[in-house]
């Protein structure tokens, strides 16, 4: 249930609206009906770009002029900004639907831990090796916390010592500081790094707004309240400042689990530019709990914090964080694949046995950890099946006897072996036929059915 501040804020975004209307975009697009855009005619096109569930630069056919003209309407309702560099590059922002299975969330929220220039140098090493040190592999990615969000708490010589030593380590890096001069001298050590500049307000915007445009670097925009925050980020928008985050001030769970809401939906749903950027909150303001501070966490990664600041963390409260936001952030429509091609393990030569699999990344890491684990030196062909499962690219017509037969001539393994023989997946047992059909010459082996029997089936191999 709304407040009545809340509805009053919303009626505002309302009365400001000013997005095309389908029709209105539909009138300056080419009017062909191609269906290169995976829409079936124009029209369903500019529907949808309206909508914020298409991008302009799907049409391959629109001129210039009309480009330039929707440039606003084919833009994300949220604006998408990179903070940091490198491998710690984080990107926010850019979404176009409230629910994931509308369409897929992209760009997955930063994780930062909090770090003050008041804490000893124990504490300050501490909270800076936490970052490299809770990392974990899963499913060919690696999953970790990305940024440090420095405080300005103490002195200048302390905070700018900070700002030194964050620069050593590639994290990306959130300035925290309500001092101008402060903050330039910070933007000078580390402005190479991209960080994000926390805060401007009603009072300082346009001292930290001129820093933003010198230095090219995003702003965080810190209200007291949705309205107020809106309000800053127009005025900074007439000065020309593009990327932005915003921040309500909201330090109760109810509150920024309400604002937060308001926000997407304003910037989804009423395409109020104001509020088109992503946000960032702080569980490390909201609790002095660890645990506490994960699970607020937890709410802001589903709804729908761009940047989460958490007081500090530890393996058992981080890694169900990081899992939680891996599950979100992946697009229910697509699912999650290894790349076609040979994979060599445990240093294969010519005599070492053949296994083909799918592509659909759980099976390959399953079975290319079960072939580690044997020691056994082995090859294995890894085949585009669209991400599909053994059984399901079977079931599909994807995984049969002449198309895997096909793929083991054409991936090149019979040049990097003595021997024909290659080993199908138990559960594929039926394509047999038509392999040797599609390979004469070889000999086709049925595998385990299982994973966890792979080991001993090797070691039992023969040339």
């Amino acid at each position: 249930m709304k407040t009545p501040a809340q509805a009053d804020v919303i009626n505002k975004i309302r009365e400001n609206t000013m997005a095309l209307t389908g029709i209105q975009i539909f009138k300056l697009l080419p009017k062909t009906n191609c269906g290169d855009c995976k829409y079936p005619t124009c029209l369903a096109f500019a529907m949808a770009l309206a909508a914020g569930k298409a991008e302009l630069d799907a049409c391959p056919h629109v001129s210039q002029d009309a480009r330039e003209q929707l440039s606003d309407a084919s833009a994300p309702p949220i604006r998408q900004l990179t903070i940091g560099t490198g491998d710690y590059e984080v990107r926010v922002g850019g979404e176009t639907v409230l629910f994931r299975h509308e369409k897929t969330f992209f760009n997955k929220p930063g994780i930062a831990i909090m770090i003050e220039d008041t804490m000893d140098d124990g504490e300050i090493e501490r909270r800076f090796s936490t970052l490299s040190l809770y990392q974990y592999e899963r499913i060919g990615m690696t999953l970790r916390p990305e940024m440090v969000a420095l405080k300005n708490n103490g002195t200048r010589e302390g905070f700018i010592r900070l700002v030194q030593k964050a620069c050593t380590y590639p994290y990306g890096i959130i300035l925290m500081s309500h001092v101008p001069s402060v903050m330039k001298e910070a933007l000078d050590i580390c402005r190479e790094k991209r960080p994000l500049i926390y805060a401007a307000d009603k009072e300082n915007y346009e001292e930290f707004g001129r820093l933003a445009k010198e230095y090219n670097c995003p702003l965080t925009v810190c209200g007291n309240g949705i309205e107020e925050t809106a309000g800053i980020t127009e005025k900074l928008m007439n000065m020309g400042i593009k990327d932005m985050v915003i921040d309500t001030s909201s330090r109760t769970l109810k509150d920024a689990f309400h604002e937060q809401v308001i926000i997407r939906r304003s910037a989804l749903l009423n395409k109020y530019k104001p509020l088109g950027f992503p946000t960032i909150t702080f569980p490390s303001e909201m609790s002095d709990d660890i645990m506490r501070q994960t699970l607020i966490a937890s709410v802001m990664v589903a709804k729908y914090a761009g940047i989460i600041v958490l007081g500090d963390f530890q393996g058992e409260s981080i890694f169900p964080l990081l899992l939680q936001r891996l599950n979100i952030y992946t697009d229910p429509q697509r699912p999650m694949t290894t790349q076609e091609g040979i994979y060599p393990i445990n240093n294969p030569d010519e005599s070492s046995p053949v296994l083909v699999t799918c592509n659909f990344s759980l099976t390959y890491f399953i079975v290319s950890g079960e072939i580690e684990n044997s020691r056994v030196p082995s090859w294995l062909c890894v085949m585009d099946t669209e991400g599909l499962s053994v059984m399901t690219a079977w079931a599909a017509g994807k995984f049969v006897g002449d198309l895997v037969g096909a793929f083991i001539k054409k991936c090149g393994i019979a040049d990097r072996i003595s021997h024909r023989k290659v080993i199908i997946p138990g559960y594929a047992a039926t394509i047999l036929g038509d392999m040797e059909e599609e390979l004469p010459g070889w000999e086709i082996m049925i595998g385990p059915r299982e994973a966890a029997h792979i080991p001993a089936y090797l070691k039992m191999w023969r040339v």
